[in-house]
């Protein structure tokens, strides 16, 4: 079963596959939310896949995929875990670490000036 989840960022859409239950598919909405639509951050556009294997013997039956374009940067991450809330946690916690990452990268066009020691003039 395949289902999208586009209602709160239609930017960031949210795809499951597998048997992902309603209460999986709200937490991730709102945790994916809160790490893309946080303030200082460029525009974010991409998609999250959540899936759940039907192998009930799997370690890790819950997988997520995450390719974002963050500004003009891609991040891609990726998870798996035992339980649905285990990896929309850890999801969250790599996403909010690769968007910083971008949002620095974003935000390195307002550099202060090289050091005189440097060989930059001052002024």
């Amino acid at each position: 079963m395949t289902s999208d989840n586009t209602q709160a960022t239609p930017a960031v859409r949210l795809r499951t596959d597998g048997p992902v239950d309603e209460k999986t598919r709200e937490y991730a909405r709102t945790k994916i939310d809160a790490v893309v639509n946080r303030p200082g951050l460029p525009a974010v556009t991409g998609e999250v896949r959540i899936v759940r294997a039907a192998a009930h013997h799997a370690d890790r039956p819950w997988s997520a995929t995450a390719d974002l374009h963050v500004g003009k940067r891609q991040i891609v991450v990726l998870a798996e875990e035992a339980t649905g809330t285990e990896l929309v946690d850890r999801l969250q916690d790599r996403l909010r670490r690769q968007t910083d990452k971008a949002a620095h990268v974003w935000d390195g066009n307002h550099r202060t000036a090289a050091p005189p020691w440097r060989g930059e003039q001052s002024a």
